[in-house]
């Protein structure tokens, strides 16, 4: 079949020669990426379902342009007299096969175009998009997530979300980040929270729904002392979850926050969220108002002006839902609690919490010296638990390098302390950050900080020596080293900085 004239020209054989070899190495990566894992990575999806064929488009669309260059050329120098338009006469054999063939090659490149436009889609909405193709900068929160409690759903089910315009966001906000990526502009590490997250009533609670979520849930905690012993010392809660719709006997608890009746909106003077000078309480059924100010550090009435005022909800106690950072102490108290490592070697829990928050150039150097910090602790201090417990202690060795390896990320900056988590004020502020005795409305009404209001202590103390609440109210909170009445007027993340020996 004979070509239009116009085609022959060098743009359009560039652009022909473009198109033809993106489709034929678009065939190949298709066929390896159907019939092998190998190619089933973010990168391997990137080039075949978004580099390739953007390649081939650009091919086609310049065999017009070149057209129209020629076409440009030709009548200027006069060489042949050619119409303003194009003449299309189906009566003309040739002008029906060219038609036809450029119909049939249209279809083609709309077909390939959708094919991969679908994939490239399911590609970039991936969990191994998200964690793994900008290696460097999201390992710490992918690697994390992995041991999380939402470790099978997917990254967009909370950072994106149902619908259209969070979509469209997501990907303009990507635009920035491969940006940041590729001239090393991100921050290190990552900051939290993000700012411009989607609000969790249209993604936390399609499935956590505090209006059905009201019971009470048992939590254990489980520590170990930092003596030779590692002495277990146990807490059993109850934590009054609350939540409930209003009209009903269950709309108390710490879900009274995000009860649908109420409406909490606050101020925070630093991007952690973390300081909380002022706080108002709007309960809906009534429609009264209630502010609180905190008295040890109140907001002037020119910053309250400027404040951005933002509405609770679910991420601002649960921040770190997916993303947990957990301290070397709760870590080593995990591993110890569930056997994974012997907590009949002395002064183990110490010395392994110590090993962890040492300073280490590498992750490499880090695994290094965990291995010759702890057995090198035993050959000298405890000699014949050295030659008598060598497999306990490797062991221990292999769980806290794995720790480390999820919890320390040296190339980041990112560890647990740089990431407050405010479930609870055990190591950060926590619920303290409004409930600590200190934020007062004009009327005098306070912002408590009973510890019963949210929780029941069951029964505490050694595994021998355990104390068992009798009645409803529980028992009252026993330290585990004799402090007195400190930790009544303390707050715990004063002392607790997820890093004690």
């Amino acid at each position: 079949m004979k070509l239009h004239p116009l085609v022959h020209n060098r743009i359009s054989y560039l652009g022909a020669a473009i198109a033809a070899l993106s489709a034929i190495v678009f065939g190949f990566l298709l066929f390896l990426h159907t019939v092998t894992d190998a190619a089933r990575v973010p990168y391997a999806s990137l080039v075949i379902f978004i580099f390739v064929p953007t390649v081939l488009l650009f091919g086609v669309f310049l065999i017009p342009i070149g057209m129209l260059v020629e076409r440009r050329h030709v009548r200027l120098t006069g060489a042949q007299s050619i119409p303003r338009f194009p003449v299309l006469d189906f009566n003309d054999a040739r002008q029906r096969n060219l038609t036809g063939l450029f119909v049939v090659g249209a279809l083609v490149v709309v077909f390939l175009s959708v094919f991969a436009s679908y994939e490239a889609y399911e590609s970039t909405e991936s969990v191994a998009f998200c964690g793994t193709l900008c290696h460097t900068p999201m390992q710490p929160e992918y690697t994390t997530y992995q041991y999380s409690p939402h470790a099978r759903v997917k990254c967009v089910d909370c950072h994106v979300g149902p619908g259209a315009q969070w979509y469209v966001k997501s990907k303009l906000t990507g635009l920035y980040q491969v940006y940041a990526v590729a001239l090393n502009k991100y921050p290190r590490p990552i900051n939290g929270p993000i700012s411009s997250l989607r609000p969790a009533q249209e993604t936390c609670e399609q499935c956590h729904w505090p209006e059905y979520f009201f019971d009470e849930k048992q939590k254990r905690l489980v520590h170990f002392l930092p003596d030779e012993q590692n002495t277990r010392w146990e807490i059993n809660l109850l934590i009054k979850i609350g939540g409930g719709r209003p009209g009903t006997l269950h709309t108390g608890g710490i879900h009274w926050h995000m009860n649908i009746n109420n409406r909490i909106e606050y101020i925070a003077t630093d991007a952690n969220r973390q300081q909380i000078p002022w706080v108002r309480v709007t309960d809906r059924s009534t429609g009264k108002v209630t502010e609180y100010m905190s008295t040890a550090s109140p907001l002037a009435p020119e910053d309250r002006a400027k404040a951005t005022v933002r509405r609770m909800d679910c991420i601002d106690c649960h921040d770190r839902p997916s993303h947990i950072f957990h301290s070397p102490q709760e870590s080593v108290n995990s591993a110890l609690a569930a056997g994974r490592i012997d907590a009949q070697l002395p002064y183990l829990r110490k010395t392994a919490v110590e090993l962890l928050t040492a300073e280490y150039p590498s992750t490499d150097a880090a695994l290094q010296g965990i291995a010759d910090g702890l057995k090198g602790y035993y050959e000298k201090e405890y000699p014949q638990v050295a030659a008598g417990h060598r497999e306990a202690i490797s062991t221990a060795v292999g769980e806290l390098q794995a720790i480390y390896q999820r919890t320390f990320f040296p190339a980041m900056h990112a560890r647990w302390d740089e990431y407050p988590d405010n479930i609870g004020h055990f190591m950060f502020s926590g619920c303290f950050r409004c409930h600590d005795g200190q934020h007062q409305s004009a009327d005098g009404k306070v912002i408590d900080r009973n510890c019963t209001t949210c929780h029941t202590i069951t029964s505490q103390g050694k595994t021998q020596e355990m104390a068992y609440a009798s009645g409803r109210d529980g028992l009252t909170f026993e330290h585990p080293e004799e402090i007195g009445d400190m930790w009544k007027e303390t707050p715990c993340n004063d002392c607790h900085k997820g890093a004690n020996p």
